[in-house]
C-alpha cells in the first residue's frame, strides 16, 4: 500500500470519529441546556409562584429552540460522517 492510500483510509476513519463525537457533544450540550432551563424555571417558581403560567410557556419555547439547534446539529454531524 501507498502512503497515499494508508492517509486517505485513515483520514476517513478519523471524519467519523469527528462526526460521531460532534454529534455526542452536541446531544451533551442541549442536554445540560434544557436541564439549566428546568432547574431555573423550578427555583423562580418556588420564589415567585403566580409567574408560573408566563415562565413555563418561556421554558418551553426555549427548550423547543435549543433541541431544534441540537437536532440541527447531530443531522449535520451525520452528513460529514457519512459524507
Amino acid at each position: 500500500m501507498s502512503l497515499l492510500s494508508i492517509l486517505l483510509e485513515v483520514s476517513g476513519n478519523v471524519g467519523q470519529l469527528g462526526a460521531a463525537i460532534g454529534a455526542g457533544l452536541a446531544v451533551f450540550g442541549a442536554g445540560l441546556g434544557i436541564g439549566k432551563i428546568g432547574g431555573s424555571a423550578v427555583e423562580a417558581i418556588a420564589r415567585q409562584p403566580e409567574i408560573a403560567g408566563n415562565l413555563q410557556t418561556t421554558m418551553i419555547i426555549a427548550a423547543a429552540l435549543i433541541e431544534g439547534v441540537a437536532l440541527f446539529a447531530v443531522v449535520v454531524c451525520l452528513l460529514i460522517g457519512l459524507g
